[in-house]
């Protein structure tokens, strides 16, 4: 999927560099080039100076065939009015945008615009936002720093260990459900059919997580 970025701050490019590494193609607006840096060399997606509620700008960031659109600058009025060009003039599906003014995030929720306030799993959130096959978390810290969260995983994980789960991952399997009991796996416990299987990980790699755990692991050389 083609995702346009607004606003290249630590969320605008950590944001960028998640989306990336599922795959996706990344478009990245900033009114400054020096905010690109944040970058980093790794980065293949668009960098285009500009403002985000700019036609011209969206057009040149391939607004008219991206399935998603986050407006992550540090002004609300700039990220609600990104978002609603994107989806109202543009018919993006996805659209999220960051506000700072919780009072004011109701009435743009209202409007039909998913807002995201500035919390700890900003990143993640924006991620489960914008990507139709995001997994929501079952519990949170209080300070956002760790999810716990189900797994779907693909049918090939089953007969491979805990530990090999984990390594893929990243994530430490908290408990699994077996035929309606909590089990407290070690590393060395096979995983099996209907079994559901819970993990921590930190905030912001969730969606990482997930898409790991979905697809068939990989065979070492």
């Amino acid at each position: 999927m083609h995702v346009v970025i607004m606003g290249c701050g630590r969320v605008g490019s950590s944001l960028a560099a998640a989306l990336e590494r599922l795959g996706h193609d990344v478009a990245v607006i900033d009114k400054s080039q020096q905010s690109f840096r944040r970058l980093g060399s790794d980065f293949h997606g668009q960098q285009i100076v500009g403002v985000g509620f700019d036609r011209r700008v969206l057009i040149e960031a391939g607004i008219e065939h991206a399935g998603a659109f986050a407006a992550v600058s540090s002004g609300d009025n700039s990220n609600i009015i990104s978002a609603r060009v994107a989806r109202e003039n543009f018919g993006v599906e996805h659209v999220v945008a960051r506000i700072y003014d919780h009072k004011r995030a109701a009435v743009y929720e209202r409007l039909g615009i998913p807002t995201v306030a500035t919390v700890p799993w900003t990143t993640d959130r924006f991620l489960r936002t914008l990507l139709p096959d995001g997994q929501a978390a079952a519990w949170r810290d209080p300070s956002g720093t760790v999810a716990v969260l189900p797994l779907s995983l693909h049918e090939e994980w089953l007969g491979r260990s805990v530990s090999e789960l984990q390594d893929a991952t990243g994530a430490r399997v908290a408990f699994i459900m077996r035929f309606g009991t909590g089990v407290l796996p070690d590393r060395k416990t096979v995983l099996q059919a209907d079994d559901t299987v819970y993990v921590a990980a930190h905030s912001g790699t969730v969606t990482e997580v997930t898409s790991v755990a979905r697809h068939a692991p990989e065979e070492e050389n």
